[in-house]
């Protein structure tokens, strides 16, 4: 299926050949591109300085390979990693310690850690490393892993095994981390001898950042990290099969260029494929006046304040962007994947539009929708290429169809359609908080400039409604997946990569209870990591549901104090209990001054903002539904 063009694995071991062999499956991917110099620096991303490496060893001297590792790490620019210690990772650690280039932030679980990496990598444009122990240190990584795949995240996670005589032998420990991680990964690979540990980190990093980016996983047997050995040093990775497709030809161009002469309703859709062709997007809009809507992983890469600017479609979407999407005669979707989250009905989603269809994944390309046009290709530079086009049409003077009445059509269901707060004569009579007011206001007190990373429910989407994004790489959210408890940890990755940044984790109590302990490490790495949760006692997501669908019968979604002893648990002394200051609010009249006390505190602080558990996150497109199914309306108490 095409499916399986996204995975990359090795199918044998040949320990007599081990440190020459780099074949990989015969139908392996060729959709990647490299993450740009540019969007970095956009983004505001502090990079190492980038000198000729200099190592600790002389040429010819013997080192373990732990160390061969850690230095194979240095020489691909890491300075920084995401591990936790155990008995088959010991010697990783201890090199380490021997490693003054690298810093190691030490969560306190295994999933922290990686979605702490993933926080780093998402934010910053860089490869995210994690590294954990055998068995349940390797097993704890696993729903990051599979995270990083949904959302192309590029990360290298490195796990220590059992020593390599104990392997299938149910040693402590031990689990097949290889064989679990099979189809959640871009590439893994258990490493067999000494010899083979420099090319592999090589082969890891590059699969990892190039085209299409995602995890890859490494397993080194214990034994191996003991061994002695002089490695070395590849220059370029060894993958034989392993290919990057061209950028789009002017021929793949001139036919979008032409589509877009010719359409007089026209819409971009736009997803976290495209982050990184941020300036090219808009030049795009300068010059033809499109209107653009973002996928949940593309926020930020059009200006959301823009008055272009659709917000996001989808189930939570504007009503307008979604209109604009079901009445086109055109969608341009660059580096989407038409997830069902944003399709809904696939046979109803712009069923009016001819389909363009701009990814660096093959296996994407008609895989839920059929695109009329279709190129594969990484989105930068078809874009800067389709520009190029765009510009000479117009030094020749050649004419488009008019797009004025579409965009006023447009701008009529944003009139009619835009996002409702709940209205103010509904607030309690103590003037309690409604989330999507508290969420405006930190925008507006922060001017729209923090890195936002949040959890998954009610709270994510409201964030996403509620906080626009002007620049790419401030929004860091768990988008395929779905995985409660990302929040604080991945906030914790942005903040070691960007220092100058404010980054806030907007969460729910639900979400943040899952990683609670990373408070820990915000305080003892010294990461001013802000938490604001929007606590509703509840699993919002899932009540909302319940209330739409289920007759508002509860099936185990409150999670405070079974005999209403107040609000449970109190996350601000959980805070206190890790040295980290917190209050709670309940009224709308003192939120201002706990917001100016949380971003004027140095280092991590926590809020609990006390909100309805009855607020409803609108508009919705019920699962499986169309536009046509869209509700606004908020329920009746």
């Amino acid at each position: 299926g095409s499916s399986k063009k996204r995975f990359l694995h090795r199918t044998a071991f040949h320990k007599e050949n081990c440190c020459t062999d780099t074949r990989m499956e015969s139908e392996v991917p060729s959709e990647y591109h490299v993450i740009s110099d540019a969007s970095r620096a956009s983004a505001g991303v502090v990079e190492p300085k980038k000198a000729e490496f200099m190592s600790r060893y002389k040429p010819s001297e013997l080192r373990k390979g732990a160390d061969v590792l850690v230095e194979a790490l240095e020489r691909e620019g890491v300075d920084l990693v995401f591990a936790y210690p155990g008995g088959a990772s010991l010697e990783i650690h201890q090199a380490l310690t021997r490693a003054p280039r690298i810093r190691n932030i030490l969560c306190r679980h295994e999933q922290g850690e990686i979605f702490a990496a993933e926080g780093y990598a998402k934010c910053s444009g860089r490869v995210g490393v994690c590294i954990a122990t055998s068995g349940p240190g390797a097993t704890n990584l696993v729903t990051g892993i599979a995270d990083a795949l949904m959302d192309s995240v590029p990360l290298v996670c490195i796990t220590g095994q059992v020593p390599s005589h104990l392997i299938g032998k149910d040693a402590f420990q031990e689990t097949p981390i290889v064989e679990i991680t099979r189809s959640i990964t871009k590439h893994n690979h258990l490493v067999t001898c000494v010899e083979e540990i420099p090319q592999v980190i090589k082969n890891a990093f590059h699969i990892a950042r190039s085209g299409r980016p995602g995890p890859v996983l490494v397993d080194i047997p214990k034994d191996i990290q003991q061994q002695m050995t002089i490695p070395q040093w590849p220059t370029l990775p060894n993958l034989e099969g392993y290919t990057v497709p061209p950028p789009a030809t002017r021929a793949d161009m001139e036919e979008v260029a032409l589509a877009i002469r010719q359409s007089k309703k026209p819409i971009l859709y736009v997803g976290g494929g495209a982050l990184d062709a941020a300036d090219e997007i808009r030049e795009l809009v300068a010059r033809t006046g499109i209107p653009v809507a973002q996928t949940l992983m593309g926020l930020g890469t059009f200006p959301m304040t823009d008055a272009k600017s659709l917000h996001m479609l989808g189930m939570h979407g504007s009503v307008y962007a979604n209109y604009a999407v079901h009445h086109a005669d055109l969608l341009l979707a660059f580096g989407v994947r038409f997830d069902d989250r944003v399709t809904g009905k696939l046979e109803k989603f712009a069923q009016h539009a001819k389909i363009v269809h701009i990814d660096i994944d093959s296996a994407e390309i008609d895989k839920n929708k059929f695109a009329e046009v279709s190129v594969v290709s990484d989105v930068k530079p078809a874009v800067a290429l389709l520009n190029q086009i765009l510009a000479e049409d117009a030094a020749r003077g050649v004419a488009h169809a008019d797009k004025q009445a579409w965009c006023a059509e447009i701008e009529e269901q944003r009139r009619k359609h835009p996002y409702m707060y709940s209205n103010l004569s509904d607030l309690p009579a103590d003037g309690g908080i409604i989330p999507q007011h508290a969420l405006q206001l930190l925008w507006r007190m922060t001017r729209g400039e923090a890195v936002i990373t949040t959890g998954v429910g009610q709270h994510q989407m409201w964030a996403a409604q509620y906080y626009p994004f002007d620049q790419p790489r401030n929004w860091v959210t768990s988008g395929g997946l779905g995985s409660m408890g990302f929040g604080l940890p991945s906030a914790l990755g942005c903040a070691a990569a960007r220092p100058n940044a404010t980054v806030i984790d907007i969460d729910g109590d639900g979400s943040f209870l899952m990683n609670v302990q990373e408070l820990a490490t915000a305080w003892a790495e010294k990461l001013p990591v802000k938490s604001v949760i929007l606590n509703n006692q509840h699993l919002g997501m899932v009540v909302q549901w319940e209330d739409r669908f289920y007759s508002s019968n509860r099936g185990d979604t409150f999670i405070g104090d079974p005999t209403g002893q107040g609000i449970f648990p109190d996350f601000v002394e959980v805070a206190k209990g890790f040295r980290v200051p917190g209050e709670r609010v309940y009224k709308w009249a003192e939120l201002k001054g706990a917001y100016e006390r949380m971003l004027s505190t140095p280092g991590p602080y926590l809020l609990d903002i006390i909100v309805p558990h009855q607020e409803h996150v609108l508009p919705m497109i019920p699962g499986g539904g169309s536009f046509d199914d869209t509700i606004t309306t908020p329920m009746r108490r």
